[in-house]
């Protein structure tokens, strides 16, 4: 699994441009591997909403049938997918501290008081 540091080399070093290019590569492959489970999270749901079963239906045809979506989710992830993964890393690339973890998150919009209700 890849791991992305929150510490950076120095601005302007050849060592944190390798890491910055490490963790872009990271990045994109996370992203890829997200895009694949998506996917056939997918496929599997289409899967489930077939109307009858079929008479070759049994568990060992589900689990190659299950075997076979992973594998389409996979060669369609490597083909360009769905557009899953350059859409995270474009938010990535948008704000790079934040893919980091150097950002602390927003903090949540106060709720408003609820009014008295009328005796």
């Amino acid at each position: 699994m890849t791991t992305i540091s929150n510490t950076t080399p120095a601005a302007g070093t050849s060592a944190a441009n390798v890491s910055l290019a490490a963790q872009k590569d990271g990045l994109a492959k996370v992203a890829k591997q997200f895009e694949a489970v998506f996917l056939r999270q997918i496929i599997g749901s289409m899967r489930q909403a077939s109307l009858a079963e079929g008479a070759l239906d049994s568990s060992a045809s589900a689990q190659f049938r299950d075997m076979q979506d992973g594998r389409l989710a996979d060669s369609m992830t490597d083909a360009g997918g769905f557009g899953v993964a350059q859409m995270l890393l474009k938010q990535f690339d948008a704000n790079p501290a934040s893919a980091a973890g150097l950002v602390a998150p927003a903090p949540a919009a106060p709720v408003p008081p609820t009014p008295a209700l009328p005796e």
